[in-house]
C-alpha cells in the first residue's frame, strides 16, 4: 500500500468488494460435495477494482464474515467449520488466486488483458492445487476420484468465468478510473 495507513476511501473501496463477494458468494449451484458458485467471480471482480493487496483483504474480509457465521458461502452457509470442512481448502485457496491474478491484473494495463487470464488461470490453479489437497485430506478419497469431484466438472465454467470477468473486469477498471476512483495503467 502506498501509505501505513489506509484512506477512508480505500477502506470503503474494501467493504463494498467485499460485500461484493458477501452477495455473489452464496450464489451456486450444487452438483456434489463442491458446487459451482460465484466466489470465483467475486474474488476477480474485488483484484480488478482494488489491486492484489487490496483486493486480497477484501477477499480475506468476506472470508472472516463467513467464519463468524454469517451465511456468505456456497448455499447461503456458514460458520467456521464450512472453513475446515472438505471444501475449505478452496476457500483459503482463493487467497492466493486473489495474490496471484491481483499481481498479473495490476501489472498489466487493460490493453494486455491476456496477461491477465494468464494470471487468472494460474491463480485458480494454485486455488485448485490447495482445494483438492485438502478435501484429498479431509474426505480420504484418491486423486482420481478428488479430480472427478471436485476439479474436472468446474473447468468449462471456470473458462466462462475468466472471460465473463476480463470483459466486466477491465471495463469496471477503465470506467473507476475515468470517475477518479482507482488509479489504472491503459
Amino acid at each position: 500500500m502506498d501509505s501505513k495507513k489506509m484512506s477512508t476511501k480505500t477502506i470503503t473501496m474494501c467493504g463494498l468488494m467485499a460485500a461484493v463477494c458477501c452477495i455473489l458468494g452464496p450464489l451456486s449451484i450444487p452438483i456434489g460435495p463442491v458446487p459451482i458458485s460465484l466466489t470465483v467471480v467475486a474474488v476477480f471482480l474485488c483484484v480488478y477494482v482494488l489491486g492484489m493487496v487490496k483486493g486480497t483483504i477484501a477477499y480475506i474480509v468476506y472470508l472472516l464474515l463467513g467464519a463468524v457465521g454469517l451465511p456468505v458461502f456456497s448455499n447461503f452457509e456458514g460458520g467456521f467449520q464450512k472453513i475446515v470442512g472438505p471444501t475449505g481448502g478452496y476457500l483459503v485457496g482463493f487467497i492466493f488466486m486473489a495474490l496471484i491474478s491481483g499481481f498479473f491484473i495490476e501489472r498489466f494495463p487493460v490493453s494486455k488483458w491476456y496477461l491477465h487470464a494468464v494470471g487468472m488461470v494460474l491463480g485458480l490453479s494454485v486455488c485448485y492445487v490447495l482445494g483438492t489437497i485438502y478435501f484429498m485430506a479431509i474426505t480420504h478419497m484418491g486423486l482420481k476420484e478428488s479430480l472427478g469431484l471436485c476439479v474436472i466438472p468446474f473447468l468449462p465454467f471456470d473458462i466462462v468465468k475468466i472471460a465473463v470477468c476480463i470483459v466486466v473486469g477491465c471495463g469496471l477498471k477503465t470506467a473507476l478510473h475515468k470517475a477518479n476512483l482507482i488509479p489504472v495503467k491503459e
